[in-house]
């Protein structure tokens, strides 16, 4: 088995290891989403909650509120207009701006997310990170080598099983 370079090298390579754990997660819960047929990418779903949380916001706002650039909202905006999840209209006061909001399909959307999935991503990830008392990198490795032994999706097909068969009995 090869050393794990990335963990080895520590706080040196943190945003590495940052960037790893994070697709690791959003592939995980992609796939719990595919599962669930639900047809947004997990990348979206900051934004579409956004936009549900805090009301119609400019590509701007969007991108000072989520942390990220300009161009990547605008992207992302393009394909779920696309998908008919958002709309985008010219600002009143000034032309120049866009305005995102969602739409009834995107609304919906979002219902779903957290009626149905958000909660089983938040109850997992939080049995997973709770209570760690150790030094960030050895948090990491905590994270990563549960998400190794089991996959986020996993983890909630299982506690949702158990909740199943819980009501059952």
């Amino acid at each position: 088995m090869v050393d794990d370079f990335v963990r080895r090298k520590g706080y040196l390579t943190l945003g590495t290891r940052l960037k790893r754990i994070g697709d690791r997660l959003q592939a995980d819960v992609q796939q719990l989403f595919d599962a669930e047929e639900i047809p947004v990418q997990t990348a979206h779903c900051p934004l579409l909650a956004a936009l549900d949380d805090l009301g119609p916001l400019t590509v701007g706002d969007l991108a000072e509120a989520l942390g990220v650039s300009q161009p990547g909202i605008t992207r992302t905006v393009g394909q779920l207009a696309k998908q008919g999840v958002v709309r985008v209209a010219r600002g009143r006061k000034d032309q120049r701006t866009k305005v995102v909001t969602l739409t009834e399909q995107g609304r919906m959307l979002v219902q779903r997310g957290e009626r149905d999935v958000w909660p089983l991503i938040d109850a997992c990830l939080a049995e997973l990170c709770d209570n760690r008392q150790a030094p960030l990198l050895d948090q990491l490795d905590t994270l990563e080598n549960a998400l190794k032994d089991q996959s986020l999706f996993q983890r909630i097909n299982a506690a949702e099983k158990t909740k199943m068969e819980g009501q059952d009995g």
